[in-house]
């Protein structure tokens, strides 16, 4: 039976349900009456619920989904301005125990390169990391309780956050590992991680068991309850995921959706961020395998509609993608991107030779950093290094409340355009530099509190100045 509320995976991600909703959204696609309704509800940016987003996504309709890309982009602009995040991703190690049959890093794989950084390989990586001018990190580790224990990860962390490299460092380290205890998410939330990540894959149990044959994520329960557990343990900032393509994208869709509802309905806090990977190639993963792949118009018509469904969440769109795909879906909700990323096992002091190939999955944008930010300045976007919310405390209920009242701009407008003045005084090539410092007198004239402005414009001086580190 389904209960948002409940702890049970099976209750608050009903398997009855979410065929009940698909059913529902068939009946009514082209029921223009409702969708309308729908849509006004929408335009009220406080979201929708699972069933009402799944008749929208059934929906053909040229010129509805049209209003929904609008309307996606207005609230990703009300809520989040023009800024988007930037962060990498840091591989520690790829040893794993499980059996995933989309992913490289099955147990069963003997022939990729099995490698697991050590603290001083850390320090080299992140070192790497921060000359490209990084400011956050999410890491990723297999599942292995001997080669990745909780401690390996612990003292990773501290690694990272010590690294203290010319006007480099790392201010904000979200963490991508397997589902654990609450004791162990404690442990997290005491080494000062931010946002703890975890992907559903998918949220049909029967695939689910089947996509993991062996290994402690063969139990779909412990893995779905997850998110639970690490609030109980103190976590209040978590991210979802699905990796599209595994299961009908329809299915994915509603249960993401039932998971959003059931952390607010539990919680009183949904996900701070909301991933949506699609199955990439790798190193024995061919992703024609699976028949459930999703061409880049549904994929954006996704993006719109979680944006318009769950508008406080961050939306997150990684290297899997190409450049193209990211600049279609850019518009249509997106936060955050990776760049300059590798998911490899280290890649980034030293290039990883073909034959070592410890890689995850094939990156679709391989352009540098730097790249990637005179991209977004050329998009009319802030490229924002902001770490500010969660070393202010602004996290969980406190962050959601912010930006649930669309006031959490007043913090992350200015706060964006300092850190990307600190990007292009220390890192950016010349012609990005050009551009960037054009963006940003042009940005701070919209800001619109007299007193942050000129507390604005006095930072941006000092960090030309060569002071570092200011934040609302």
């Amino acid at each position: 039976m389904y209960n948002a509320k409940s702890l049970k995976a099976e209750e608050f991600i009903s398997d009855e349900e979410i065929l009940d909703t698909l059913a529902y959204a068939d009946a009514n696609k082209d029921n223009v009456e409702l969708i309308d309704e729908i849509i006004a509800k929408a335009k009220l940016q406080k979201g929708l619920n699972h069933r009402e987003a799944s008749v929208l996504l059934a929906c053909e309709i040229p010129e509805k989904i049209q209003e929904v890309y609008d309307l996606a982009k207005k609230i990703k602009e009300d809520y989040y301005g023009n800024r988007i995040v930037l962060f990498a991703p840091l591989y520690l190690s790829n040893y794993c125990v499980n059996g995933c049959v989309y992913c490289p890093y099955h147990l069963k794989n003997k022939h990729i390169a099995r490698k697991k950084l050590t603290q001083e390989e850390i320090v080299k990586e992140v070192t790497a990391l921060q000359d490209m001018g990084h400011k956050r990190l999410a890491i990723e580790l297999g599942e292995d309780p001997v080669n990745n224990p909780i401690e390996y990860v612990l003292e990773s962390i501290k690694t990272i956050y010590g690294i203290k490299h010319k006007n480099g460092a790392i201010r904000r380290i979200n963490v991508n590992i397997a589902a654990t205890t609450v004791e162990n998410y404690r442990k997290l939330k005491e080494a000062e991680i931010g946002t703890y990540i975890l992907f559903q894959e998918t949220y049909n149990k029967k695939s689910y068991e089947e996509l993991h044959p062996t290994g402690p994520k063969h139990d779909y329960a412990y893995h779905t309850e997850a998110m639970d557990r690490a609030m109980e343990g103190g976590i209040d900032d978590v991210g979802l995921g699905v990796l599209f393509g595994l299961e009908m994208y329809r299915y994915e869709f509603a249960g993401l959706l039932m998971h959003a509802e059931h952390l607010e309905a539990v919680h009183g806090v949904g996900p701070h961020t909301i991933s949506v990977p699609r199955i990439k190639r790798a190193d024995d993963i061919d992703p024609d395998q699976f028949d459930n792949g999703i061409s880049d118009d549904i994929f954006a018509k996704i993006c719109a509609l979680i944006r318009v469904s769950v508008p406080y969440t961050g939306m997150i769109i990684s290297t899997r993608e190409s450049q193209a795909v990211r600049e279609k879906v850019l518009p249509l909700g997106v936060s955050q991107i990776s760049g300059g990323s590798r998911t490899s096992v280290g890649g980034y002091a030293e290039p990883e030779q073909e034959e070592d190939n410890s890689a995850q999955f094939d990156v679709s944008d391989q352009r540098s950093l730097d790249e990637v930010v005179d991209w977004l300045i050329d998009l009319g976007y802030i490229p924002s290094f902001c770490t500010a919310c969660y070393r202010e405390g602004r996290t969980g209920d406190r962050f959601m409340a912010l930006c649930k009242n669309m006031q959490i701009l007043n913090c992350c407008h200015p706060n964006a355009l300092m850190t990307l003045k600190e990007y292009l005084e220390d890192y950016a090539g010349e012609e990005t530099k050009a551009k960037g410092l054009a963006l940003i007198d042009k940005e701070l004239e919209k800001i619109t509190n007299p007193k942050v402005k000129q507390t604005a414009y006095e930072h941006i001086h000092d960090i030309g100045e060569g002071k570092r580190d200011f934040r609302f």
